[in-house]
């Protein structure tokens, strides 16, 4: 005879105190052509991360792209494949990015190698060359990948959404097309070289087993012959979001909508920004919030719905989005302004604020857990004037957050009226039903 175990469901055990952020050992110092340099020790493993940031605002696209795709291709006395041989010696490597704000060169080695390092970073800075051979290859390697990237769901509403938000902003298009691509030359790469990537306005963080002040030191060093003023590089206020008739771009076939919608958001320093944090939490910013609940483990309309605030120079908004079947893409929309209007009328739970506040906490605690994460935080608060000494500040303002404070960060900003709202899919099939939530402009994907 077998027993039966009668089963019931197990309380969660509470959760434990948070732990008091502790912010590293530290140092700064502008050098004398503009660089600021920060120093952060953080001797976990015996390295060093790098992440040099350079305002690099409006250019030619295409040329902008071209140029964080080729900026390591050659010195005038080393080849890329010299350059990355030289890195490899001390452990280490570089790559280079462009977003619309700024030109990132990062990389990590062992700190023993960082002389070596900022070394080479200082040739590519002061002699690139971008021989002609290197800059065909990349250039049709660039070109390949916009055109996967053009095939995409996920990359069409995205493109769609900057276009509805920014209009004529320069955030409105953040990739180029590839008959631009196709055109640019060295030469243009040169001259762009030589009017944007400068020292002044530039910010160098270095995180790892390093001596802050040494760091500074060896810093000072290698880069102080990098010279120049460049162009300004500023960029407009972003506009304000203007609600008005949802976008629906035509994608004849699809077998999914891509729903995204867009909210005001307010910059970290922001007195509402620690709030709007936790409100976003609450909506659908981590997998235990209310839309997660609502669409994906209630109805299943969609498998990963998320949304989060993303803070660039000329302003932040928040963005939410979802991967959804066709036929539930009305449903899925009308659930989600449920959910936006739901969290300003009825104030969260002291359980429900808690669980969020610590999720927020505790991943502000994450990202300084490793040399790289602490370096990416350090950058990007240093790219807005923030050092790291704000995350304490910020910390303290989650931890005493009310729900009234959320409620009224939720209805100040997230309230469905102020939504701006693209969805991309089967117009045939889903433009009727949308058009019974709320006014519908179709245009071809």
């Amino acid at each position: 005879m077998t027993a039966t175990v009668e089963t019931g469901t197990r309380p969660l055990p509470p959760l434990g105190p948070t732990r008091k952020l502790k912010l590293p050992k530290q140092a700064e110092r502008t050098l004398a052509n503009g660089l600021t340099v920060i120093a952060v020790r953080r001797p976990a493993v015996p390295l060093v991360e790098l992440r040099l940031w350079m305002p690099f605002g409006r250019t030619h696209l295409a040329r902008g792209a071209m140029l964080a795709q080729t900026i390591l291709s050659g010195t005038e006395t080393k080849t890329a494949t010299q350059i990355a041989a030289e890195l490899q010696k001390v452990g280490g490597g570089l790559s280079a990015g462009l977003d619309p704000d700024r030109l990132m060169l990062s990389g990590a080695g062992l700190a023993t190698g960082l002389g070596r390092m900022l070394e080479i970073l200082t040739d590519v800075l002061t002699n690139a060359t971008y021989p002609a051979d290197w800059v065909g290859t990349e250039r049709d390697r660039l070109i390949d990948r916009i055109q996967v990237a053009q095939s995409q769901p996920a990359h069409l509403a995205r493109t769609a959404l900057l276009k509805r938000i920014y209009g004529k902003h320069p955030y409105a298009v953040q990739t180029p097309e590839p008959e631009h691509v196709r055109a640019v030359k060295p030469p243009a790469l040169r001259r762009l070289h030589a009017e944007r990537v400068h020292p002044a306005g530039a910010v160098l963080v270095l995180v790892g087993d390093v001596h802050p002040d040494r760091a500074l030191d060896a810093a000072e060093q290698a880069l102080s012959v990098w010279q120049g003023d460049g162009h300004p590089a500023e960029l407009p206020p972003a506009p304000p979001l203007e609600p008005g008739p949802l976008l629906l771009v035509d994608r004849p076939g699809s077998v999914q909508s891509s729903l995204r919608v867009a909210l005001p958001a307010v910059p970290r320093t922001h007195p509402d920004h620690a709030a709007l944090q936790l409100a976003n939490l609450l909506f659908g910013g981590y997998f235990s919030s209310r839309w997660v609940e609502n669409i994906r483990e209630d109805k299943g309309y969609t498998y990963g719905p998320h949304s989060l605030v993303e803070h660039s120079v000329a302003g932040s908004v928040l963005v939410a989005s979802a991967e959804v079947a066709t036929e539930v893409t009305a449903p899925a929309l009308l659930e989600t302004m449920y959910e936006l209007g739901r969290l300003a009328a009825l104030p969260p739970k002291p359980d429900e604020l808690e669980q969020a506040r610590q999720y927020a906490l505790g991943t502000l605690q994450l990202g300084m857990s490793t040399q790289a994460g602490l370096a990416s935080l350090t950058s990007a608060y240093a790219g807005n004037g923030l050092r790291l000494d704000f995350l304490a500040e910020h910390a303290a303002r989650l931890a005493r957050a009310t729900a009234d404070d959320v409620a009224e960060a939720a209805a100040r900003y997230l309230s469905p009226a102020k939504a701006v709202t693209v969805v991309l899919g089967d117009a045939e099939r889903v433009a009727g039903p949308l058009a019974a939530l709320t006014a519908v402009r179709t245009e071809p994907a």
